[in-house]
């Protein structure tokens, strides 16, 4: 499993929509168009395929970033929903 910060710059009301309403199945929402995430690779790709659907290139833009968890552990966040999606809850020894 992965930590993935998902944002998402979409020009039309009716796909911005679309979009967010996928990443709401894979993750939460952080901000207005900012989701956290933490899938499987499976599941990063069948996010991916789904929204490559619905996003046009021309005039959208969405960003991925994949967040380790030294990285992760380093986050700030200031002010409210300070919360951080619960990821790597597991350790394999």
């Amino acid at each position: 499993m992965m930590f993935y910060l998902i944002c998402y710059d979409i020009a039309d009301d009716k796909r911005r929509n679309k979009i967010a309403s996928i990443l709401e199945g894979y993750g939460s929402r952080v901000q207005f168009s900012v989701f956290e995430c933490v899938l499987s690779g499976k599941q990063y790709q069948q996010l991916q395929q789904k929204l490559k659907k619905i996003f046009k290139k021309e005039e959208d833009s969405l960003r991925f970033y994949c967040i380790s968890r030294h990285t992760l552990n380093n986050i700030e966040v200031w002010g409210v929903n300070s919360e951080i999606t619960e990821a790597f809850s597991s350790v394999i020894v």
